[in-house]
């Protein structure tokens, strides 16, 4: 018995499956540090939103728009039980027209800000923009009877404005129609309660703008507005031609929406984004007029989530899939995803660690104990927590730095007294370094980081092989002393 546990002990197969083992049994710690992780980038979402419950969500923009209230009466014949016409009767319903207008011009800058919510950063942006453009002479009859033989009484119009989260408004906006001031109000009037539109604000038509509107004259407009968002700023082209130009010291914009700006130019110093959008490529209009009525009496748009971000207690209204082109102040390296997908990596670089303490192992004839291999393996392991944790404190690379620099020099002089030789372990540590440099080019370079690992783990597997073709693993497994064949000293690791 006592010659079948030597020979055991002594077996490179069992050695190698105990080190197998131990790299699945180092995969616990590491689900651990990829569950605080992800437990970080929860909070940090949780931080966001609390911010935007408490200041400004991301703003979602819609118009101005000259809404026409008025009141259509139709006569409705009363029967009796026998169906037979006895009386007329007057009837009457309320209504509002949109009038969208025909061109409109957004220019603004988007400057960017930063607020904490513990240690979490969270970007938010100052627009400042001027809206241009103009409404047609309204033509009475482009409003339709909803009733046979009806007849329509308007009323006196206004200019509508709607941002999702009112909250974000920097001071009143200004809007000067037919070069007479107008002053917004709060919501919308003459619209249901839980129409999304009347959670707007609205400007009543005064002095010579109401004069050119009676006179059927076109009214241009000039519109001055600061908001305050999170994050996103979407906008709704309701023009028959929408154009947009919004220029940002922000670095890292982000285009989205259903529109993506037809030019745009983003170096370090910021951006530069053009958007021009045709009322024939959009339903944004019948969106816009579908949010006169009861949300729920929309059977021609579908239910979806605003693009601002629902915050509770300030939720802004649900805008169905509101046709929009925006842009987003995006982090630069979101340190929680990175952290993410470093982890991805996190058992691959165990086993390449292991591999290459295996190789001293078997060509130096230099021994390790299995809690060496637990220790190595475990260090490993740490640097991702550390990682993780000085990013939170530093910008990534820096973190990054330390983090593999600590792990480095920390195995560096570890093999060096495990090794007996500090030739040794400089080459160790020098191994374990370009290792860390090749995940930092993995993480760096996204769109290639799939070539990247699959090219490092075929290198690795190579270099594994030719370095032992001529092992005589039969030997080794049965326990033989004899040392393995010597291989040519290129293929040989490093000392």
């Amino acid at each position: 018995m006592f010659q079948l546990f030597k020979a055991l002990q002594s077996s490179m197969l069992v050695k190698v499956a105990g080190l197998l083992m131990l790299t699945l049994l180092l995969c616990i710690p590491l689900a651990e540090i990829n569950s605080i992780n992800r437990e970080r980038g929860h909070s940090q979402r949780e931080a966001a939103e609390e911010l935007a419950a408490t200041y400004a969500s991301a703003q979602t923009m819609v118009g101005p728009v000259l809404l026409v209230p008025y009141v259509e009466r139709w006569m409705e014949p009363q029967r009796n039980a026998q169906g037979k016409v006895i009386g007329q009767e007057a009837r009457s319903k309320e209504m509002a027209h949109a009038v969208f207008p025909d061109k409109l011009h957004i220019e603004g800058s988007m400057t960017p800000q930063e607020r904490y919510r513990g240690i979490f950063k969270i970007p938010f942006y100052t627009l400042n923009a001027t809206l241009r453009g103009g409404f047609a002479a309204f033509d009475p009859k482009s409003v339709a009877h909803s009733e046979a033989d009806s007849r329509i009484e308007f009323k006196a119009p206004f200019v509508v404005f709607y941002v999702s989260d009112l909250r974000g408004l920097d001071g009143s906006p200004s809007i000067a129609m037919n070069s007479e001031a107008l002053r917004f109000r709060q919501r919308v009037p003459g619209l249901a309660d839980n129409s999304w539109l009347a959670d707007g604000v609205h400007a009543p038509l005064t002095g010579a703008a109401l004069a050119a509107w009676d006179s059927k004259a076109p009214l241009p407009f000039e519109m001055k507005l600061g908001l305050v968002g999170q994050d996103t700023l979407s906008m709704v082209p309701i023009a028959e031609e929408t154009t947009a130009h919004l220029s940002s010291p922000w670095a890292h914009p982000s285009f989205g929406g259903r529109f993506l700006a037809a030019r745009r130019d983003v170096t370090p110093q910021g951006f530069d984004a053009h958007w021009r959008v045709s009322s024939l490529v959009t339903s944004a209009r019948e969106q816009v007029r579908a949010g006169l009525t009861d949300r729920d009496d929309r059977s021609a748009v579908a239910t979806a989530t605003s693009a601002a971000g629902a915050t509770a207690g300030h939720a802004p209204r649900n805008l169905g899939p509101l046709q929009t082109f925006d842009v987003s102040l995006a982090q630069p390296i979101n340190v929680y995803s990175m952290s993410t997908r470093a982890g991805k990596y996190g058992a691959l670089f165990i086993g390449l660690v292991i591999m290459a303490a295996f190789m001293f192992e078997l060509f130096r004839r230099q021994r390790m104990h299995p809690v060496q291999y637990g220790l190595v393996g475990l260090s490993i392991a740490l640097f991702f927590l550390l990682l993780l944790a000085l990013s939170e404190k530093l910008s990534f690379w820096l973190a990054y730095a330390s983090a593999a620099g600590a792990s480095v020099l920390l195995l560096g002089i570890y093999f060096s007294a495990v090794l007996q030789s500090w030739k040794r372990g400089a080459g160790f540590g020098a191994y374990v370094a370009v290792l860390y440099g090749a995940l930092y080019g993995l993480l760096a370079s996204e769109s290639n980081a799939l070539l990247l690992g699959a090219l490092l783990t075929f290198g690795m597997l190579t270099v594994l092989m030719l370095a032992t073709r001529k092992v005589n693993w039969y030997a080794l497994s049965a326990g033989n002393p004899r040392a393995p064949e010597p291989v040519s000293p290129e293929l040989a690791p490093s000392v």
